[in-house]
């Protein structure tokens, strides 16, 4: 593991952002570990730290871009401190109510031609990344990367375009009729911010 890395990572562990136990992902998967990048994002320093560090990565394989695009709710704080410390707007998705389709709305408009790039706190499977990504192209927007604070796939997570994160981890993440700790009858704790 890189040295940054390793610092992205004690930043989660001394704000209590790294858990341990049995959770149920975004994704759907068990894992018995979860990142509540919440925790570490609470604190404006860090937020502008990692915001700043992210942007560094993403010049490397992007250049520039006319906007940052999120989806809501975690990729929200992460998002905005990469606009910033790319100089450019930032907007974010939301997953419309009747369709569970990921959106703009509040008045946020793209325009056909515009470079995006799209920003996550954590990385599992790609899946909401990807519904951004998705969302983006139907617009005529080019995506020309995507990132996050962790990748929690070790680097499996494909979302069709380049990929960075600060910090890459290979943590186990199960089906729930495949989970161990489920078979050991260990509750289940969802602690991200969509429902369970």
């Amino acid at each position: 593991m890189t040295p940054q890395a390793e610092s992205v990572l004690e930043l989660f562990r001394s704000t209590g952002a790294y858990l341990e136990g049995h959770f149920r992902l975004t994704s759907g998967l068990h894992s018995s570990q979860y990142l509540q990048c919440a925790l570490v994002l609470q604190h404006p320093a860090a937020a502008e730290k990692l915001g700043r560090l992210l942007a560094q990565e993403i010049r490397k394989i992007a250049g520039g871009a006319d906007l940052v695009v999120s989806p809501a709710l975690g990729g929200l704080i992460i998002g905005h401190e990469v606009a910033r410390a790319l100089g450019t707007r930032f907007l974010f998705t939301e997953r419309d109510a009747a369709t569970g389709k990921m959106a703009l709305r509040r008045g946020f408009s793209v325009a056909p031609g515009e470079t995006a790039v799209v920003v996550e706190d954590v990385i599992t499977t790609g899946g909401s990344t990807g519904e951004v990504i998705a969302l983006l192209r139907e617009a005529g927007v080019h995506v020309a990367a995507a990132a996050s604070i962790v990748d929690r796939s070790g680097g499996q997570a494909d979302v069709g375009v380049p990929r960075v994160s600060l910090a890459t981890l290979q943590v186990p993440a199960h089906y729930p009729e495949q989970c161990p700790m489920c078979q050991q009858g260990i509750p289940v704790v969802k602690p991200g911010s969509r429902p369970a």
